[in-house]
């Protein structure tokens, strides 16, 4: 094997490959990087903006940073959050507290980091004591915490086109050229590549090892691929996570934990996993088991302290719970219809209802409930004879028709 992902990791801006709407002529990224180069020489490190780099495996975050640093000569200092540990940090930044040199800190999935990990990096980027970049795959937006964005420049890369791979693997064979016909194994290549040069990469490899003993057969290949571990990444957040959610709605519990764990084996966020399980139990349990919510919601916040590997635990807890529970959609279908009918009119608010109007009659001055006119629309909630829902709809029945004998 060439190990061809290291070998043409591109050294330089120029052999960056992709990403033109960042780093071609005048485009955003480039103009600070070429900024923040001048200001470099002049001991001004801080000048450059603290920037995550977010977008789709194999698109060149990691490449990027590592030009950034062997440009400008800088110390790189190179973490992944997925096995981050806070004190073996503090211990390597604490050498350059004191240092006119600045290190550059790359942190990769970044989107890995709980809060505390996150809170721990604001005052460093406040007083620009480190160059940074983050890298993900995940949008910062919904990963990152506010007080963390905003100390940060964001810039989305792109999946790599099958221009670039078509260029790619152009380098890779003008290097190494192959002893035997190539041509079906470099279309199967670019009809199959998902945008990751890395995924590229390592089954030209594969292809080119084989091709220097016999031809290369694409039954081979595919038979390789077929028994590689994990799943593309869309796979992951699409595919998997639907199926989790669908088998909890389902309340197969066992299919939802099978679905839970192919999520985590595949390296997935349990904040993403949590954050859908909250989604979940307000959509699709509601006021059946309301408990369901609060479960949920504490555990999008233990994850977000505690992740990997006890994160499972709690997720696992959750997902059982939220099986097991009676399923109502009623809160979902009631806000649905209701925001149907103002998208075409907005009623005018009752005189009654009004914030200095008169004749509006105190619920609590009447035992707690009487009856009066709130709207004429019509019913948006249809409850569902189930869970605590049941219980809910034979109180507020039972209540109303006590009210109405007793005023006629």
């Amino acid at each position: 094997m060439r190990n061809l992902i290291e070998q043409f990791r591109p050294k330089s801006l120029a052999d960056f490959i992709g990403q033109e709407h960042l780093l071609g002529e005048n485009a955003p990224l480039k103009l600070i990087l070429d900024s923040y180069a001048h200001h470099y020489t002049m001991k001004s490190c801080g000048q450059m903006p603290h920037i995550v780099i977010f977008g789709p495996a194999g698109s060149g975050k990691t490449s990027l940073a590592r030009i950034i640093a062997q440009r400008d000569n800088q110390v790189f200092l190179e973490y992944n959050a997925t096995n981050f540990k806070l004190e073996s940090l503090k211990k390597e930044l604490a050498q350059y507290r004191h240092s006119l040199i600045k290190p550059l800190l790359f942190v990769d999935e970044i989107h890995r980091l709980n809060i505390a990990q996150q809170e721990f990096f604001l005052p460093i980027l406040e007083k620009n004591e480190i160059c940074f970049i983050g890298a993900s795959t995940e949008n910062p937006f919904f990963v990152l915490s506010a007080p963390l964005r905003s100390r940060l420049l964001l810039f989305e890369f792109k999946a790599l086109t099958r221009d670039n791979m078509e260029f790619l693997y152009q380098k890779v064979v003008a290097k190494y050229p192959p002893k035997h016909y190539f041509q079906h194994v470099k279309q199967w290549l670019l009809d199959r590549q998902d945008g990751d040069c890395r995924v590229f990469l390592r089954l030209l490899d594969i292809a080119l090892d084989i091709d220097s003993k016999s031809i290369v057969e694409l039954e081979t290949l595919q038979e390789i691929t077929k028994h590689s571990q994990g799943v593309r990444e869309n796979s992951v957040h699409y595919d998997y996570i639907s199926a989790l959610i669908k088998s909890i709605r389902g309340s197969d519990e066992n299919a939802a934990i099978y679905y839970l764990a192919c999520l985590i084996q595949c390296g997935e966020n349990p904040e993403f996993i949590a954050r859908r399980l909250v989604i979940l139990a307000s959509e699709d349990i509601g006021n059946a088991n309301p408990n369901a919510f609060t479960l949920s919601v504490n555990t999008m916040n233990a994850v977000s302290k505690i992740g990997y590997p006890e994160a499972r635990i709690i997720l696992a807890q959750c997902v059982i719970y939220l099986s097991c529970s009676p399923k109502s959609n009623s809160a979902y279908s009631a806000i649905n219809m209701a925001l149907q009918d103002v998208q075409k009119s907005i009623d005018k608010v009752p005189l009654h209802l009004c914030a200095h109007a008169q004749g509006y009659r105190y619920p609590h001055n009447f035992g707690g409930f009487v009856l009066q006119k709130y709207h004429q629309g019509k019913e948006y909630v249809q409850y569902k004879n189930i869970g605590f829902e049941k219980t809910l709809q034979e109180w507020l029945m039972k209540i109303k028709t006590e009210i109405r004998k007793n005023e006629k």
